[in-house]
């Protein structure tokens, strides 16, 4: 019997997985996030997610998943703010404007071989963002909720309600395209559920999104 391992420390990977119904085991892979010189967005993210699949000890009949997430003005990486003022800048510079969510994920398959045979693909979503105030993005900052946060936001954020519209994957945005990973697990032979739609037709307040 296969055995899938989430390679990831996003509680909200977890929380997505287990809402799909897939059975999995955790582990945290330990790799260096910082974006190489003149590296796009979407070479990030799939590189990372790559990173992150090969950074867990391989183990016969095992499946290892990976995702990282990122948010894109064009080709700059918006990622976790240092500070609130960090992020009350990045949401300065996203509101009232389309950009784009990127992530990659990779399958790295550990029946085949000892080096295991390792898949990776692409979501995108694009995002728009309603305008905002400066005594909303001061609330939302004060909040906590944009720290650690890819973009210094949550689209599932209930009370702030970043996001206008959306093009694309929702769970993408949250951190994990359950559509893309159920077709990955299913081409190596797990039985999995079937996946829910990727674009709802509202948008959702449940959970923060992984990075």
């Amino acid at each position: 019997m296969v055995r899938l391992i989430l390679a990831s420390s996003s509680p909200r990977r977890s929380q997505l997985l287990r809402e799909a119904g897939i059975t999995f085991d955790l582990a945290r892979p330990d790799i260096d996030e910082t974006p190489h010189p003149g590296e796009g967005p979407e070479t990030y993210v799939l590189r990372l997610s790559q990173e992150k699949a090969g950074a867990i000890p391989a183990e016969h009949h095992t499946l290892v998943l990976s995702a990282d997430t990122t948010v894109a003005d064009g080709q700059e990486i918006l990622g976790k703010p240092a500070h609130p003022d960090d992020a009350t800048a990045m949401l300065r510079q996203l509101e009232g404007r389309t950009h784009t969510v990127h992530t990659g994920v990779s399958l790295r398959d550990n029946s085949k071989g000892e080096a295991g045979h390792l898949s990776s693909k692409l979501t995108t979503s694009r995002v728009t963002m309603r305008p905002f105030s400066e005594a909303e993005i001061a609330a939302y900052v004060a909040s906590g909720d944009p720290l650690g946060k890819a973009g210094s936001y949550a689209i599932q954020n209930s009370a702030f309600r970043p996001v206008s519209a959306l093009e694309g994957c929702y769970t993408n945005v949250v951190g994990l395209p359950v559509c893309v990973v159920c077709e990955m697990l299913r081409d190596c032979g797990m039985d999995v559920p079937h996946a829910p739609p990727c674009s709802p037709s509202k948008l959702p307040c449940v959970m923060g999104r992984a990075d």
